[in-house]
């Protein structure tokens, strides 16, 4: 058993030689690169990714990245293809397929399968002289000096290289398209990201009950409505216009002051921060988060008091 020191000394090596892989991969950009990305982009089918061993798993990350990102993708396993799922090909496809050496035996019998299909074979390859490098209409090369594998034999540095081959893909297809985070949202529905991207202040506000009191209202009537509807909080209006907003704070403030006030608007934020219903739940926790409160009045586009979102309503659905 190698003792503290050693082991630490083994995983920064590890990475120095993976930061070595990804940084010589900068020298493999050319113009196959970008003919590899203008192929993905005009394709009217979709995006097979293959790949056998650990090569297969790293098709199945770029695969996730791709359909997350606007680029319909599917994974397809070369030992597989060869037993019948190749038929899941069409003929519009662009098929990527991936290997650190380019001879392995499942690859030499599917590529030419994929070329008498007709599909355009994009290679991603750490052996530019290898059986699949010379069939292969774009060659993507990512070619490794060593594993960090002491062995140099594990999938390591080879893996990472073509991770990040496959991610380089997906961003530049990114920006071709012009994909933004609404167009990200659409696809993430779910979690904390997805919520972040779609959930808006109006879809939360309208849980809670509308707390309001006009400015004459007195001190134990204001208190009565702020504990009966649990927010923390009332809102001061009068003639539809918004006057102020009496929060717990105010009445500990009050509290502590030796004058007696009479009315809500003695001890009212003249000043209340306000949120339009159409913004994101996220803005609505950023903006409580820099003015160190927990709720907000929302207001349509005109200004009209319509609700209260609290800091607990965007908690319970996890955006933080």
């Amino acid at each position: 058993m190698k003792n503290r020191e050693e082991i630490k000394q083994i995983a920064i090596q590890v990475i120095e030689d993976e930061k070595k892989a990804v940084e010589n991969l900068g020298n493999y950009i050319d113009d196959a690169f970008v003919e590899a990305v203008e192929s993905l982009f005009s394709t009217t089918g979709r995006v097979v990714v293959t790949g056998i061993g650990k090569s297969a798993n790293i098709a199945t990350k770029i695969v996730s990245t791709f359909n997350s990102t606007g680029t319909p993708a599917l994974f397809l396993h070369a030992a597989d293809a060869i037993h019948g799922d190749l038929g899941m090909v069409r003929p519009d496809d662009v098929v990527i397929c991936i290997s650190k050496s380019g001879n392995t035996p499942e690859i030499k019998v599917l590529v030419p399968l994929i070329k008498n299909f007709g599909n355009r074979l994009i290679a991603i390859v750490g052996n530019t002289d290898s059986y699949l490098a010379h069939e292969a209409d774009i060659v993507l090369n990512t070619t490794v000096e060593h594993e960090a594998c002491p062995n140099n034999l594990a999938p390591t540095s080879s893996t990472t290289a073509q991770l990040v081959m496959g991610d380089a893909l997906a961003v530049a297809l990114i920006e071709c398209r012009n994909f933004t985070a609404r167009d990200f949202a659409r696809f993430h529905p779910g979690g904390a990201l997805g919520k972040q991207l779609y959930l808006h202040v109006a879809d939360l506000y309208v849980q809670n009950e509308r707390p309001c009191v006009p400015p004459e209202a007195s001190i134990p009537d204001t208190i009565l409505e702020m504990t009966s509807k649990r927010l923390g909080c009332t809102v001061v209006e009068e003639n539809g216009q918004i006057r102020g907003i009496v929060t717990d704070g105010d009445l500990r403030r009050m509290m502590q002051t030796f004058h007696e006030p009479k009315h809500a608007s003695d001890i009212m934020n003249p000043n209340p921060k306000r949120i339009l219903d159409t913004e994101y739940a996220v803005t609505a926790l950023q903006l409580m988060r820099a003015n160190s409160i927990t709720q907000l009045i929302v207001v349509d586009a005109d200004g009209r008091y319509l609700g209260i979102i609290h800091i607990h309503d965007i908690l319970r659905e996890g955006i933080i």
